[in-house]
């Protein structure tokens, strides 16, 4: 089977979506599949990999997103979808590809949409309360899950927006973590040295620097945690369009600033080189570089909103307001708990694999007997 990867804003310093898709498309070749992802890029070009091609098709850079490319041009997009005469389609953008969606069913083609984010907490975050973004998000949900065969949410939380529409095909496939790359034997106390600089508590985030995620957070956290005394330093690893926001905040404070790091051997040796790991972002649907920390065995203080309450759970860390305040208390709780807050860090990344990642979306294709795990949460239509 020819699988088609869809997506937008994938840039070289993007996170989540552009692991996802890897670690996705060499689980379809190694189960027999080809596979074509097709991105944005600089200019128009194809490349041969280990799981089938990547084309980039020319997109002008979106400002203030950090360098994120975004494909404009839908009849480029139509004829490529022709010549590539895909079996499947999954599409990891539910807004400016979602095109793709009744191109397919016109085709009888199946396809499946990933929710990456949940539009009326992003709505409500850029637009406030002023407008109606509940009910606009809802008409788009409806509209996207009409669109496509299937809805995939990675979390109970994703889905929450689509269960309350009681759209009926949604399945829950939550991502996976590479436990070898992300592990405790990582941890490096010459690195640790370096990054801590002296301090006694060394505290990495390793986050988009997008409104969203929340990083202006961060510098006031620790500045909370000096004033109670607590000798620590924050290494910010990450770019985006608030990088210079955070960086004037960090100004004489023991905050270092370690820009994108693309190297993952390098990033898993720094988190796995950590006290503690913070996901300020209260809008995550997953939150990949949460669990990553995990699996490296380091702890994590995570927004109690969003998905990561989820995934946060027996004694992997703790999770707290969007306050200041209250992060550097939970962070001071975290510390405090020690070795078993890194062993139970471990033990919860365990339960979350790339192979089963693989396995669960092959279902959604219907390309494995085994069929995803439906949501049923008790929805009702409204």
């Amino acid at each position: 089977m020819r699988i088609l990867q869809a997506a937008n804003f994938v840039a070289p310093h993007s996170g989540g979506i552009r692991t996802m898709m890897r670690h996705l498309a060499d689980g379809y070749a190694a189960a027999g599949h080809e596979v074509v992802a097709v991105v944005p890029g600089e200019r128009n070009a194809t490349r041969a990999t280990s799981y089938g091609r990547v084309i980039e098709i020319a997109a002008p850079t979106i400002p203030a997103t950090g360098g994120y490319r975004m494909i404009t041009r839908w009849r480029i997009v139509e004829d490529l979808l022709a010549v590539i005469a895909p079996d499947r389609v999954e599409v990891s953008d539910r807004m400016t590809l979602a095109r793709i969606g009744p191109w397919a069913a016109r085709r009888d083609v199946p396809s499946a949409v990933f929710s990456h984010e949940r539009l009326d907490a992003l709505l409500q975050f850029h637009l406030g309360r002023a407008l109606p973004t509940k009910q606009l998000a809802d008409r788009w949900n409806r509209r996207l899950a009409s669109s496509f065969g299937t809805v995939v949410c990675t979390t109970r939380w994703a889905a929450e927006e689509f269960v309350r529409l009681g759209v009926g095909n949604l399945a829950h496939v939550p991502l996976g973590i590479d436990l070898d790359t992300f592990h405790p034997r990582r941890r490096d106390p010459r690195l640790r040295a370096e990054l801590a600089r002296g301090a006694d508590v060394l505290i990495v985030t390793a986050v988009r620097l997008s409104p969203e995620k929340r990083p202006d957070l961060l510098v006031p956290m620790v500045d909370e945690l000096v004033s109670r005394g607590a000798n620590v330093r924050m290494v910010v690893c990450g770019d985006g369009s608030v990088r210079d926001m955070v960086a004037e905040q960090a100004e004489s404070r023991p905050v270092t600033m370690a820009g994108f790091v693309a190297d993952r051997s390098h990033l898993a040796a720094v988190l796995a080189s950590a006290d503690v790991v913070v996901a300020p972002g209260p809008y995550e649907t997953f939150g990949l570089a949460a669990l990553e920390a995990m699996a490296s065995g380091t702890p994590v203080v995570a927004s109690d909103r969003g998905a990561l309450p989820e995934m946060v759970t027996g004694g992997s860390g703790r999770t707290a307001p969007s306050d200041p305040a209250a992060m550097a208390e939970a962070v001071l709780d975290v510390v405090a708990d020690g070795p078993a807050a890194r062993r139970a860090a471990r033990r919860r990344a365990q339960d979350f694999s790339w192979s089963d990642t693989v396995e669960g979306m092959l279902a959604v294709h219907g390309l494995e007997t085994r069929a995803p795990h439906r949501l049923s949460l008790g929805a009702t239509r409204s």
